[in-house]
């Protein structure tokens, strides 16, 4: 059976893209890649026609949850009240319970820190989100503010999808989301 010329480029990315749904949905640990290739109609075999090993294929994976989630971004900091539409999307039940199309920092970032290999994607992620967050403030100390909103928003949402009451994961987006908008007076 003959495939067309971009068939191997096709597929490659088809592989990125599912991964990058697992790894956020299912973190990168418990994301074999033999499920992976089943998944698509694959071999497990030709997974290493297309990448050298797992690593790369997380920070390619990575790279795609960045892409996705830098458009998102753009559209909500492009609103009259960036900071509370980001905030208000952050720390929603749509994102709390869709972590393989969320941005993948609370997923990833433990798992990363924790296998000794932290990712420089995941550096991109985070510093363009803490300038778009930090173009929102005032004051000398919006940097810092940045930092401090950003590592709440991740930190609440992990909180919010560990926990089995969904009651006390509602509240915890409600309660970190219009605490944040007091704060920063958004």
């Amino acid at each position: 059976m003959r495939y067309s010329p971009d068939h191997k480029a096709q597929t490659h990315q088809r592989i990125i893209k599912e991964a990058s749904k697992r790894f956020r949905r299912d973190g990168i640990g418990t994301t074999g890649l033999q499920p992976l290739m089943k998944a698509l109609g694959l071999t497990h075999g030709g997974f290493y026609s297309h990448f050298a090993s797992k690593d790369e294929l997380v920070e390619e994976a990575l790279r795609a949850a960045a892409q996705d989630l830098d458009a998102h971004c753009a559209m909500l900091f492009a609103q009259e009240q960036p900071l509370r539409a980001f905030i208000d999307s952050y720390l929603s039940e749509w994102h709390q319970s869709s972590p393989h199309q969320g941005c993948p920092l609370p997923t990833m970032s433990s798992e990363l820190g924790q296998r000794g290999q932290p990712s420089p994607t995941s550096d991109t992620v985070l510093n363009a989100r803490l300038e778009q967050v930090a173009a929102t403030l005032e004051g000398e100390d919006k940097v810092q503010r940045s930092l401090m909103i950003m590592s709440t928003l991740v930190g609440a949402l992990m909180l919010s999808r560990s926990v089995e009451d969904p009651e006390l994961a509602a509240r915890i987006l409600e309660i970190v989301r219009e605490g944040l908008k007091q704060q920063e007076q958004v």
